[in-house]
């Protein structure tokens, strides 16, 4: 088998630290930051001049990473910051949660916004989007019973 595990996504971010906080009051936990540049990392990611500080933040069960990256140099591009959701590309993290309007409210006093409405799915699930700093979309979802 070629694949051992997914080890993580990364996620360009302007405010590095409104997203770690939004992040760690989902309920991730923070491993590691650090300042990368040099040679190396131009020649890894194909672009020149390279300076940039990342965040790693994990589940609490430590299967799920995510990269958060702030590039100061070369400045990051974009083609349309907050894109709807059936826009090519990845486009969401989703993370299973306990009490999701307490989760939501959580992260409204961190910026973040409903993106359309909590919705329930059959007798399985409670799941709602929010869109978090720099537009990073997150879906929710709370299993019932």
């Amino acid at each position: 088998m070629a694949i051992q595990r997914m080890d993580n996504v990364g996620i360009v971010v302007d405010d590095l630290p409104a997203a770690i906080a939004f992040f760690l009051e989902l309920g991730l936990e923070l491993e590691g930051e650090a300042s990368v540049g040099g040679p190396g990392v131009d020649r890894l990611v194909g672009l020149d001049g390279v300076q940039a500080d990342l965040a790693v933040v994990r589940t609490p069960d430590g299967h799920g990473r995510l990269e958060l990256t702030k590039f100061h140099t070369p400045p990051a591009t974009t083609a349309e910051p907050n894109a709807p959701v059936n826009t090519f590309g990845i486009r969401r993290i989703m993370f299973a949660v306990e009490d999701i309007e307490d989760v939501i409210a959580r992260l409204r006093a961190h910026g973040a916004e409903l993106v359309g409405e909590l919705e329930q799915y059959e007798d399985s699930y409670r799941l709602c989007y929010v869109r978090g700093p720099g537009g990073i979309l997150v879906a929710l979802a709370e299993e019932l019973g």
